[in-house]
């Protein structure tokens, strides 16, 4: 079972799903879902739409260099079958992506170190700005009482 990455957003595309567009020259392009293939048709720059993963890796929110990544490169070298190999194929892929997990988590963490001394300026801030729209309970209590008293003057007149 082979697994393609689609053109336009990086992702998957899982056998018998998504189209496959093949241009005049022969060049072919793997869609995961209509969605790629009709903003490939827009011709639209993965790097600008926000939703796709070259624009996450071009915006420094995911790692863009890692050695790890060598590991997912297809050889198109046929090997053939051994079971030692297998096995031994199979345990490493499960400690790189162990390893490239950890290394994303910290990438994430450092990625958002400086992110809620920044919300808490932008919360005080906004407070300071919008000082007068909070009400206090002493503001209340003088709301309602004067609200009280308004139908009594009116009685009175």
């Amino acid at each position: 079972m082979r697994l393609e990455k689609c053109y336009f957003c990086s992702s998957t595309a899982y056998p018998g799903h998504g189209t496959m567009f093949v241009r005049n020259d022969g060049k072919t392009f793997r869609f995961c879902r209509s969605k790629c293939h009709k903003n490939f048709k827009m011709k639209r720059n993965p790097r600008k739409v926000r939703w796709t993963k070259a624009f996450r890796k071009a915006a420094g929110k995911e790692m863009a260099i890692d050695s790890t990544f060598e590991f997912e490169k297809r050889r198109n070298v046929p090997v053939r079958y051994d079971r030692n190999l297998m096995s031994t194929t199979i345990k490493a892929m499960k400690r790189v992506q162990e390893i490239r997990a950890r290394r994303e988590r910290a990438f994430y963490k450092q990625r958002m170190a400086g992110n809620k001394e920044r919300e808490r300026e932008l919360d005080v801030r906004e407070i300071q700005n919008s000082i007068h729209l909070v009400s206090t309970p002493a503001v209340k209590a003088k709301e309602v009482q004067k609200a009280a008293e308004t139908p009594k003057q009116m009685e009175l007149d």
